[in-house]
């Protein structure tokens, strides 16, 4: 699903978090619906000139926050943020200790440049990565093939690693049966 950052008619300076918070309002309104499987919603920042780091607060993150503490399908990705617009996502994420998977979206929805706003611990880093190499993992799996190097003897190290990332909208989880398995919020066609 796409999101328009910019509502039409609607000035695209996005500031104040007063604002934010009307924002807010409006894009759980906007997106009532589930999809059938965890899916990326787009927020388009395509035609946002400027966006205020107290706007984003009290909009995007509030979104992406308020998406994982209903455990919704919708993983929130900031699509075509300009770079005035990226350096405001990034200090939020920074001040959060959080971050936001970005990507431009063509007027197509062909995903390119997707990249990580933020910056997470070494081992969350090292597990996103891994998550995204193989399009697809478990803790078993994980375990299995890096349990060694990475001198971990149990698979509850990569069930928290993986159940962190999903929490913070990172990765996407599935499940089949009694297992989760993860997934890239973004995944591109080679």
């Amino acid at each position: 699903m796409r999101y328009n950052m910019v509502r039409p008619g609607f000035d695209p300076v996005l500031s104040g978090a007063i604002n934010g918070r009307t924002a807010f309002a409006a894009m759980v309104r906007a997106i009532d619906q589930e999809p059938g499987t965890p899916n990326a919603l787009y927020l388009d920042f395509a035609d946002v000139t400027v966006a205020t780091a107290s706007y984003l607060r009290e909009s995007v993150f509030a979104l992406k926050a308020y998406l994982r503490n209903i455990g919704s399908k919708h993983y929130p990705v900031a699509a075509n943020p300009n770079d005035t617009v990226h350096d405001e996502l990034l200090t939020i994420a920074n001040a959060r200790n959080d971050a936001i998977i970005s990507c431009s979206l063509s007027v197509q929805s062909t995903v390119s440049k997707i990249s990580l706003i933020g910056q997470l611990d070494a081992k969350q880093q090292m597990t996103f990565e891994l998550v995204n190499e193989l399009k697809e993992a478990d803790a078993g799996r994980l375990m299995q093939q890096y349990g060694e190097e990475e001198q971990v003897t149990s698979t509850t190290a990569w069930n928290n690693r993986l159940a962190g990332l999903a929490a913070r909208g990172l990765i996407r989880e599935f499940t089949r049966g009694r297992s989760k398995h993860y997934r890239p919020v973004l995944e591109v066609s080679e």
